[in-house]
């Protein structure tokens, strides 16, 4: 086996190790790990208003875009009324299995004894 000196070699070696790394992956991250535009600009982003005036023209404005989307539902609903179903389905065709399928995918459940049938499955409570 080694002696005092291995010993000390190793130790110095789980010291220093984590802290190479950590200084490694720790400084000049902004030109190692960066993505390209990845973040919006200023002018790219959403404002929020601060002054009261700002603040009701901004509620406002989804108001009427709350009752745009509005009157165009009641529209579309208005054109589905004669036909049948809800509006969300009257464009979809039913769709339905086809009988091969139906069949190949068909469980076949074994015959039950007699006395499983007369005792069920509470038997064991019994």
């Amino acid at each position: 086996m080694g002696g005092p000196n291995l010993e000390v070699v190793k130790f110095g070696i789980y010291i220093a190790f984590p802290i190479y790394f950590m200084y490694y992956f720790g400084t000049n991250l902004d030109s190692r790990f960066s993505v390209p535009d990845f973040w919006p600009k200023p002018g790219q982003t959403h404002t929020i208003p601060f002054e009261k005036e700002d603040i009701k023209a901004e509620l406002e404005r989804l108001k009427q875009k709350r009752l745009a989307a509005r009157a165009r539902r009641l529209e579309m609903e208005k054109q589905n009324e004669g036909v049948e179903g809800d509006a969300s389905t009257a464009n979809q065709p039913s769709i339905q299995p086809r009988p091969e399928i139906l069949e190949a995918t068909k469980l076949n459940e074994p015959e039950k004894s007699q006395t499983a049938r007369q005792s069920g499955w509470t038997s064991w409570f019994r």
